[in-house]
């Protein structure tokens, strides 16, 4: 299997040998078809800077990945992801975003204008789905904070236009019709996983927190109670019918719906009235008693509401987590439809189509439970599987098997000469990165040590070696269908 992996790896070098130093032009290789452009359709692995606009621009980002020509201190720290090295072993222009902007907050510098540009067709984005136009960092999408607190809204405002549209965006620039001279390529379904799985976590914490509300309470409000008979019975010739006594007050007040003062002026009234409990009626007796029992309250209320809560989302979540997995089935038969509909019937006679990598051996996949680790490779399983079905027999689709290397990558990676698997190369604390993503991660932020190797600029974004492993991975398969 090594030895394989090398060849594959020293043909794929021949075949984009320019890619790996600091230019991307093609050199000597001459591209066995004549292509007059790159069309890309996609979200932000292919995304060459829809986003690189107001304070995104001006934090040195605008691209998924360590952002900047970084060749002086590494040569594998290009700033390129792998639809611009594709596009110079093609032989055509280098891709520039079709559309740029952000409708964000304003006061952030993430309110920009759209704005299409005449002649760039990289219309991937980095957020974007196949159908849904929310995806993540859109202005809808729903998030949790702290302590499971719902936040609706992006403060980046990602335009996150999906894949469909983007298609019928190009359609509308070019005549309603491709060529069949470009290279298309697609690529995309990652945010249907991620934003999917964003969207079970905040509704299944939504249902923890209803649930924990609901049984905190009456733990809270139970343990109060208890607490405080106890204390206030406690001064009486005999305890324990004092206790009854003062139970009875007390929950009579509490079914009337009487406030807490006056449930607890209740108490103190059939206490004051118990035999030998008479001093119990000064504020300065009982006044530490129920400051005690309403922290024993709250104590017992916060323990029974995280337990109840806890057990009604991992309740939620194992209910629904299920649908997920159709749902990437329909989100591929989607993005299928799409290519034979949109694309090939519109006139396209090259079409490379990346089926979707790992993302559960991502660092964010990896830092998850064993159970969501699982159910993030029954989704990515469901969407590659229906892509392999609808393009069994297309000759102008090159289906390529991205999750195949991705995966070896993972688990052997020292043969694509990668270092480091597992960590992310940008340093995503707030105060580095003020967007936690690889957005805006350049030279000032990476953490310390040699991090040219490593797979991931982020949670789930390729270095720009690892966007140069995947160029020479799909490079290779168009030489092998005599595409390139």
């Amino acid at each position: 299997m090594r030895h394989t992996k090398l060849a594959l790896a020293t043909m794929a070098m021949a075949v984009l040998a320019a890619c790996g130093g600091t230019s991307p032009s093609p050199g000597n290789q001459t591209p066995k078809i004549t292509y007059t452009a790159q069309v890309t359709f996609g979200d932000s692995l292919s995304d060459v800077g829809t986003y690189a606009v107001g304070t995104v621009k001006a934090l040195g980002g605008g691209k998924f990945t360590i952002n900047g020509d970084n060749t002086a201190i590494n040569p594998a720290l290009t700033g390129k992801n792998y639809t611009e090295l594709l596009a110079a072993q093609l032989g055509v222009a280098a891709p520039c975003p079709a559309v740029t902007g952000l409708n964000g907050s304003a006061a952030l510098g993430f309110s920009v204008p759209t704005v299409a540009h005449s002649g760039c067709y990289g219309y991937a984005e980095g957020g974007s789905r196949v159908t849904n136009p929310v995806g993540p960092g859109n202005v809808a999408a729903p998030s949790l904070g702290a302590n499971n607190t719902i936040l609706t809204g992006s403060a980046l405002g990602a335009l996150t236009i999906p894949m469909v549209t983007q298609v019928a965006n190009h359609l509308a620039a070019v005549g309603g019709k491709f060529s069949g001279t470009e290279m298309v390529i697609v690529m995309g379904g990652g945010n249907d996983v991620l934003e999917q799985l964003n969207e079970l976590a905040v509704n299944a914490a939504t249902a923890g927190n209803t649930a924990g509300a609901a049984a905190g309470a009456t733990a809270g409000n139970n343990a109060f109670g208890a607490s405080l008979v106890a204390q206030l019975a406690a001064g009486a010739t005999n305890p324990q019918t004092a206790a009854q006594a003062i139970g009875t007050a007390l929950a009579t007040a509490a079914a009337q719906g009487a406030s807490q003062a006056d449930i607890v002026g209740a108490a103190v009234m059939a206490a004051a009235q118990q035999p030998g409990d008479s001093a119990v009626a000064s504020p300065a007796v009982y006044g530490p008693m129920v400051a005690k029992a309403t922290a024993d309250g709250q104590a017992a209320g916060a323990s029974a509401g995280a337990a109840a809560g806890l057990a009604a989302a991992n309740a939620y979540a194992a209910t629904n987590g299920p649908a997920l997995v159709a749902n990437m089935a329909a989100a591929a038969q989607q993005l299928v439809d799409l290519v034979h509909n949109q694309i090939l019937a519109k006139g396209a006679n090259y079409v490379t189509v990346n089926n979707l990598p790992d993302v559960a051996t991502t660092p964010s996949g990896l830092s998850q439970p064993a159970a969501t680790q699982a159910l993030i490779a029954a989704m990515v399983t469901a969407f590659n599987n229906t892509l392999a079905t609808g393009f069994a027999s297309d000759p102008k689709v090159l289906l390529v098997d991205v999750y195949a290397v991705s995966h070896d990558q993972a688990t052997n990676p020292a043969p694509y000469g990668l270092t480091n698997t597992k960590d992310t190369a940008c340093d995503l604390s707030v105060a580095k990165n003020p967007l936690q993503s690889s957005l805006v991660c350049n030279a000032s932020n990476l953490i310390s040590g040699d991090v040219s190797h490593y797979s991931f600029a982020d949670s789930v974004h390729p270095t720009p070696f690892n966007n140069l492993l995947l160029a020479r991975y799909v490079a290779e398969k168009m030489v092998i269908k005599g595409w390139l």
